[in-house]
């Protein structure tokens, strides 16, 4: 595989390839080729709420003059605080496009398919609309912090200001908890960690006293793993990755027990891109495309999470292909409609996804990771090594989930560029089209 911008490379505006550009141009040049892109949004498009400035003049290009998308589109994010329409009219106004809220993966976006816990009653930590967000991917019956501390006022302690002053108030009864989903970072970390570890301890009652250990405890569902993230500051500011690891060594310290997760989602989690290629098979129908989409591009700009994300979802994708050559070269003329794929290499059964359709709908054959420099990695601090066995330099300390059998080589980027314009310029001339 080509890789261009290892260390002390520097790109320029417009990527110049020669050899490159004949290759693509004489390979597709009876027929284009058709690729579709997943844009990660922090670090890449926006810096906070500023909007960086290639990604206006990248998306201008995107689109044509009536601004409809020329290839297949879709923003991942491990945000997962907002609904997807209010991410994607947020991404309008930013980018100046257009953005439908179909082509939006927000971190808890893939928790809609996760439908044997929608009836089960939650307690859901975050902040924004975080009822409204669980109810909008399948939750029935939700119960959130704010919910639970008002029930149980002896229970949120640590502020000296919010503890119950003179008479006590008695508690209310609320439904025993079933299931805790965390969607991202909440405000007042001390009172969501103390408040989700009394109703780990207590099986979901956490106005009971704790008797005995329940373990293991009931199913937890984490969103986004990221512990770090690019905002206006000069340096990343703390994910909800952080706080998990908050919540996992609280827990282990009181019990002894390691935290379980029922699923961990968002990337890197291979379920997450897997949603994400259910999303850009959508679009690339709306386009009016009767082939399938050959490859993938993602562009980010977190080693951790976004390139290794890309990188397992193309061992996915590979390991994909070679299943159906050998169901295709066995006896049998049946193959089965929806395939399911445990990756080996993620976590927690979040790997177990649905594929969806039949073999007649062909899988990408590929997925392609290009590492920008204005989020997370900053080439000037950072260099990637040439050597695949080693990891780049940020991640010299392990910064994935702790779930995560983490596979230095699957930190290394397909291609790192100096920004999103580079990068799609960069996988504009691979595939032989013109952005003019």
């Amino acid at each position: 595989m080509l890789r261009i911008g290892w260390r002390g490379v520097k790109l320029s505006r417009r990527v110049t390839n020669a050899a490159v550009s004949a290759q693509t141009q004489r390979r597709y040049s009876t027929e284009c080729s058709l690729f579709g892109l997943l844009f990660d949004i922090d670090g890449v498009l926006v810096r906070g709420r500023t909007p960086i400035p290639a990604a206006k003049q990248c998306f201008r290009n995107l689109v044509d003059g009536d601004g409809k998308y020329r290839v297949p589109v879709v923003f991942v994010t491990n945000a997962g605080n907002s609904l997807r329409e209010t991410k994607a009219e947020q991404l309008s106004h930013l980018l100046e496009v257009e953005v439908s809220p179909d082509q939006v993966v927000l971190s808890h976006s893939p928790l809609r398919v996760f439908t044997q816990f929608h009836d089960l009653c939650v307690l859901v930590s975050g902040q924004g609309p975080v009822v409204e967000v669980a109810h909008n991917v399948g939750f029935k019956n939700v119960v959130t912090i704010d919910m639970l501390r008002e029930a149980n006022p002896l229970l949120d302690v640590v502020d000296h200001n919010r503890r119950p002053k003179d008479l006590i108030p008695p508690s209310m009864d609320l439904p025993p908890i079933d299931a805790v989903v965390l969607f991202g970072e909440p405000i007042r970390w001390e009172t969501n960690l103390q408040l989700i570890t009394d109703v780990l301890l207590t099986n979901g009652r956490p106005g009971n006293p704790v008797t005995s250990l329940h373990y293991p405890h009931i199913p937890v569902l984490a969103c986004n793993m990221d512990l770090l993230w690019m905002a206006e500051a000069k340096n990343p500011r703390f994910g909800h990755g952080m706080f998990l690891v908050c919540l996992e060594s609280i827990y282990k310290k009181i019990t002894g027990c390691e935290l379980k997760y029922e699923a961990l989602i968002g990337k890197p989690s291979v379920v997450t891109y897997n949603y994400a290629e259910l999303l850009i098979r959508k679009q690339a129908e709306k386009l009016g495309w009767t082939r399938p989409v050959e490859r993938l591009y993602a562009i980010g700009d977190n080693p951790m999470a976004d390139i290794y994300g890309a990188n397992l979802y193309n061992r996915y994708l590979k390991a994909m292909h070679r299943t159906r050559v050998q169901a295709q070269g066995s006896s049998s003329s049946q193959v089965p409609g929806d395939q399911q794929c445990e990756a080996s290499d993620d976590a927690k059964g979040s790997g177990r996804v649905m594929v969806g359709g039949s073999f007649d709908h062909r899988l990408p054959e590929g997925c392609s990771s290009i590492l920008v420099c204005t989020g997370v990695y900053n080439r000037d601090h950072q260099d990637l090594p040439s050597d695949p066995e080693q990891t780049v330099t940020e991640q010299r300390i392990f910064h994935g989930h702790r779930d995560f059998r983490f596979d230095p080589s699957l930190t290394q980027p397909s291609f790192i560029v100096h920004d999103v314009r580079d990068g799609v310029e960069l996988v504009f001339q691979r595939e032989g089209w013109s952005l003019q």
